[in-house]
């Protein structure tokens, strides 16, 4: 088993002890306090030694133990302790390697600047507030930060002069602390809690400048230690570079534990205790930017990502992290990308311990801020997804939408108003549980105009009662706009006709339907008030028509359905697949258009109507050749009645024959 000794005076260093204490290695560990032990108490594998060692001293164990390797890990200002240890190895034959501290990115343990100017300057884009024990000529280099006389507070000798610097420099009385030293750590640790410090400011005095106790008081409250004129750091190791070393040196590894942690609505008072902590605990938190800003701690390190596999990749690549935490915003099962990152963390290539925390829904937020229940609410995302609202909405008394993109309430409005529901009442709250917390109520038509924050959640209540949307096939055929007499009337398949070859067709909710010579769209948005969680496809070689099947798709509630201007069948390449084809008119190439949806996909179920007798001979050959011998043929023949005076007759229509390719019956 290899032997491997740390010289552990930084937090990196009892990090680096805790990493190797779960691996098969054998470890010695070095502190010089008692408090450097203490921190390593909970180690199961790692032997500790408390005894400040001279040169001779750590010489000798270096000879008796046989140590593969040696880690200086001890604090930059501790520069004689780091050259004995290098010195000693060198005479031992031991192995050297040096931990380094990195440097001043604002996340790791200690800031090191140069001069006073350069910590006025980093602290100034920090908040916060600042122990300065710097000494009072020193205080006037801080006096440019904003809101000095609020954030900065001032420990200096119990000196007149010194009390004199501090007013001159714009100090408040009641932020300088006169005071004659030493101070031991449990003291500065006391002053810092009770006048709730972030940042601390110390030059590099040494032990008998009290360093040590304000580095251990910084580090037991969590603060920012901002020091001026840090030695420069021989080479050697960061943290994750040390770890990455080891785990390459010696076949080590490490199983990270991921919490994926739903914050709710955002605010730190909606979150869990249980999600606060798994953030505070995290040696990384990971999420989208606004997270990060709100939830990390001062040096906590973060990485900037909501893709699975660059969430994954990242976990896999940087083994220096024990505890990763993944931000999710609301709530993990309310959807939220959980799923589908739990999906890329059981992969092969990445072994890991997850666990779920939930967070407070947007949905229990805002239906609590309105005094409504929640137990009959239809649940829709429109984040990043198409849906059919109108349909839901009409099926729906009750349904919540989230709601994104910098449009897309207004665009949700828009789209009610257009399918006849202006009068739906909506409730929008944006930034719920923030400071800045609105909830605006109204009805759709009314809000179509109004500007609302990016992320929105949305209650619609809507009394259907009484306008019950048609749930079956064959929509009255004076519910489609069909042009003027002016413009041209645009062919349609009629209602009865219409009905009967969606019952060929046999669609399923999640069908990819292709509408090829589509006219008004009539059979097009009957297909996808049926598929409603599909795709259809209006292919229309006239500009006109093209233009009214817009139309009528938007006030008939029929929101995906994609309308595609030009001839079949080469208007057709580019669309997926189909599973589901009705052919209204063929122009001519209904060979070549069976063909292509058969090289597409040759189980789709395909219906062609046929007026002329031409095309029905056509369609009658087809039936006849082997890859089209599934062919059900019906003829259909229709009157409608009409007045005359005091009686009714039947008109009879053109007949129809319906033929129908593809269809397995059951």
């Amino acid at each position: 088993m290899k032997k491997i000794c740390i010289f552990a005076g930084t937090t990196e260093g009892r990090k680096l002890a805790e990493f190797l204490d779960a691996q098969p290695v054998s470890t010695m560990v070095c502190v010089a306090t008692q408090y450097g032990e203490e921190l390593l108490e909970h180690a199961d594998h790692v032997k500790v030694s408390a005894e400040r060692l001279p040169e001779d001293s750590i010489r000798e164990m270096l000879e008796k133990e046989r140590f593969d390797l040696v880690i200086d890990a001890t604090h930059p200002y501790a520069v004689s302790v780091s050259e004995n240890i290098k010195n000693a190895c060198e005479e031992t034959g031991v192995e050297y390697q040096r931990l380094l501290r990195e440097g001043s990115d604002g996340r790791t343990a200690n800031i090191c600047v140069g001069n006073m100017e350069e910590a006025a300057r980093y602290l100034a884009g920090t908040q916060g507030k600042i122990l300065l024990t710097t000494g009072s000529k020193e205080v006037g280099a801080f006096s440019g930060i904003e809101g000095f006389e609020e954030r900065v507070y001032a420990r200096v000798l119990p000196m007149e002069s010194s009390i004199e610097s501090c007013r001159k420099a714009g100090l408040k009385t009641s932020h300088i602390i006169a005071m004659q030293g030493p101070f031991t750590q449990s003291f500065n640790e006391a002053l810092l809690k009770e006048l709730s410090i972030s940042w601390m400011v110390t030059k590099d005095g040494g032990d008998p400048g009290g360093f040590r106790e304000k580095q251990e008081a910084a580090e037991r409250t969590g603060i920012g230690l901002v020091v001026v004129g840090r030695p420069a750091q021989t080479k050697g190791y960061t943290y994750g570079e040390m770890i990455r070393f080891l785990c390459s040196r010696y076949d080590l590894s490490r199983t990270p534990n991921v919490t994926i942690a739903g914050i709710g609505p955002g605010s730190r008072e909606t979150m869990t205790k249980e999600v606060l902590d798994a953030a505070a605990a995290a040696d990384c938190l990971i999420g989208a930017g606004r997270m990060l800003e709100h939830m990390a701690a001062a040096r906590q390190e973060t990485f900037e990502a909501i893709s699975p596999d660059a969430i994954t990749g990242f976990i896999r690549e940087h083994t220096e992290y024990q505890n990763f935490t993944v931000l999710m915003s609301g709530d993990t099962g309310f959807f939220s990308g959980t799923r589908k990152l739990l999906e890329s963390l059981s992969g092969k290539e990445l072994s890991c311990r997850v666990r779920v925390l939930p967070g407070i829904s947007s949905l229990s937020y805002l239906c609590s801020r309105l005094g409504v229940s929640y137990e009959d609410i239809r649940m829709v995302s429109l984040h990043g997804r198409e849906h059919d609202i109108v349909r839901e909405v009409c099926e729906h008394s009750k349904v919540f939408v989230l709601v994104g993109g910098k449009d897309g309430t207004a665009e949700l409005c828009r789209t009610l108003t257009d399918a006849g529901l202006g009068d739906a009442k909506l409730s929008v709250g944006e930034r719920l549980s923030y400071k800045e917390e609105k909830i605006t109520v109204g009805k759709a038509e009314d809000l179509q105009e109004q500007t609302f924050d990016p992320l929105s959640a949305v209650l619609i209540e809507y009394n259907s009662e009484g306008k019950n949307r048609i749930v079956t096939h064959g929509l009255p055929d004076e519910m489609f706009e069909r042009g003027s007499k002016e413009s041209g009337i645009v062919p349609m398949t009629k209602r009865e006709i219409r009905s009967i070859c969606l019952s060929y067709l046999g669609l399923t909710k999640d069908a990819v339907c292709w509408d090829i010579g589509a006219g008004t769209g009539s059979v097009a948005i009957e297909m996808a008030l049926q598929a409603t969680e599909g795709q259809v496809f209006a292919v229309e070689k006239d500009p006109d028509a093209a233009r009214l099947i817009e139309v009528n798709a938007k006030k008939l509630g029929a929101l995906h359905v994609t309308v595609v201007e030009g001839k079949a069948p080469d208007a057709c390449s580019d669309l997926p697949a189909p599973t589901h084809v009705f052919v209204g008119g063929s122009s001519g190439n209904l060979r070549q258009i069976l063909e292509t949806v058969r090289q597409k996909n040759p189980a789709a179920v395909i219906v062609v109507t046929a007026v002329t007798l031409e095309t029905a001979a056509q369609l009658s050959l087809l039936a006849g050749e082997p890859e089209y011998a599934d062919a059900q043929i019906t003829s259909v023949n229709i009157a409608g009645g009409r007045k005359a005076g005091p009686y009714h007759l039947m008109t009879a229509r053109n007949p129809v024959t319906i033929f129908c390719f593809g269809r397995k019956e059951a």
